[in-house]
């Protein structure tokens, strides 16, 4: 079966996909540039200290995300797109994502009070502790993957970007000093609250109003178990860095590294919106035009892989610059760190285009749930032996090693299925492989 020419530039506007890119980009926009200039102030208004104290909440905090996301943002949007004109499938779909989130936020909060009082570094840390929830938890409930799966992200775009434009004007405004740190949590977190709302209010006045159900809620949860897995791995060696650095680390070297690590992480997540833009289209085409989603799959690795390569080199050559201008004074041993993470903006590129492009959109969840969770064990692995006594330097290393690892892990499962995007795509739409998608 052939596609009607859906690739032409002159139908891509109507096909969905450069308007969804386009809502992408204006949401990441305010999830790139909002941060890096509330990270410019913070940095310099808090210090190290402090600094590393809120991001290490904020570390502990996305733990609750993960588990309370559960996933939802690959296995929802997968499912809305493949049902995008069945409002009664979107509705049961919506009511029940919304009740796991639910059962999921209790069970989080049941983890997090007896976690405050036994870890140390987070009853050291325990006035930001409810800010850094609020925080969480508003985060957890936004509705972005039933929009991104219709390819409508405008909508969502513009209620989470109006929601950090008025938090980074709040915190300039009311964040003085370190003792000023709680308000920082406070304010994005109350703010994302009410884009959160607007979100699901437009969503369920277009499916209908339905009450969570428990069994909905199950589906759900059975629904999102294999995505839960990827993101429960990926983020033992992406968002936890800073808090497991913490465990074994002052705060200032939390702040070191987590300074470095957002700043090379604006470089790789520049392309991140392609990537999302793209998975909800390589998911339609893949069932019956595998052929077609390879192609667009190769054409995204290439281009961006290149770009990712150009902005490493950028990243590793301007490190004490980049330091200098976005986290201020005092932060001098964070271009070390900087330089080492330099490597991430490609390996992250990559990695995302073969996994979330590619291999969920073929269904592909339990190998990359494999090659994750390989590189979650390396990172803890790395970490404990090198953070004692290398502190920041050694969290850096055993991230970039981790991410090195997941990307040739990836590759390597896709050439000994057959499913090699780049040999797939030179291939006719009559040769492609058909290997089965478990």
């Amino acid at each position: 079966m052939t596609v009607p020419g859906w690739a032409r530039p002159t139908r891509l506007w109507r096909s969905g996909l450069v308007r969804n890119a386009l809502g992408l980009y204006a949401l990441q926009a305010s999830s790139w540039l909002v941060p890096l200039v509330t990270l410019l102030f913070l940095a310099r208004r808090l210090g190290p200290d402090h600094w590393g104290s809120l991001v290490f909440m904020q570390a502990f905090a996305t733990y609750v995300i993960f588990l309370v996301s559960y996933g939802f943002n690959f296995s929802a949007t997968r499912e809305v797109a493949r049902h995008r004109d069945d409002s009664d499938r979107l509705g049961h779909l919506l009511a029940g994502v919304t009740g796991a989130k639910l059962l999921l936020a209790l069970l989080a909060l049941l983890i997090v009070i007896p976690a405050s009082v036994v870890v140390p570094a987070i009853a050291r840390n325990h006035s930001l502790l409810w800010p850094a929830m609020l925080w969480a938890l508003t985060w957890s409930f936004s509705a972005s993957w039933y929009y991104q799966g219709q390819e409508r992200m405008i909508t969502a775009a513009a209620c989470e970007a109006a929601a950090r434009l008025l938090a980074l004007a709040g915190i300039l405004v009311l964040v003085r000093s370190g003792d000023d740190t709680w308000r920082v949590l406070t304010i994005q977190g109350g703010l994302f609250l009410g884009a959160v709302a607007l979100e699901m209010g437009i969503a369920y006045r277009e499916v209908g109003f339905r009450l969570p159900s428990l069994q909905g809620a199950r589906d759900a949860v059975r629904l999102g178990w294999d995505t839960f897995l990827l993101t429960g791995a990926l983020s033992f060696y992406t968002i936890g860095n800073g808090f497991i650095l913490g465990l074994f680390a002052p705060a200032a070297s939390v702040g070191y590294f987590v300074g470095a690590e957002r700043i090379s992480k604006n470089f790789a997540t520049v392309l991140s919106p392609i990537t999302q833009a793209v998975f909800p289209r390589t998911s339609h085409l893949a069932s019956f035009a595998r052929h077609e989603a390879a192609r667009l799959a190769r054409t995204s690795l290439l281009l961006m892989g290149t770009v990712a390569c150009v902005m490493g080199a950028i990243v590793f050559l301007a490190a004490p610059l980049l330091v200098r201008l976005l986290l201020g004074p005092g932060f001098d041993h964070a271009v070390p760190v900087l330089r080492i993470l330099a490597l991430l903006p490609p390996l992250v590129v990559v990695t995302n285009v073969l996994a979330v492009q590619w291999m969920l959109a073929l269904g592909l969840d339990r190998s990359v749930n494999a090659v994750m969770a390989a590189a979650s064990l390396l990172n803890v692995g790395l970490a404990v032996a090198l953070v004692p006594h290398h502190r920041e330097i050694g969290m850096a290393v055993a991230v970039v090693a981790s991410e090195a690892l997941v990307t040739g892990g990836l590759y390597a499962v896709l050439r000994v299925k057959h499913l090699d995007p780049l040999a797939m795509a030179r291939l006719g739409p009559g040769e492609a492989p058909m290997t089965a998608t478990a």
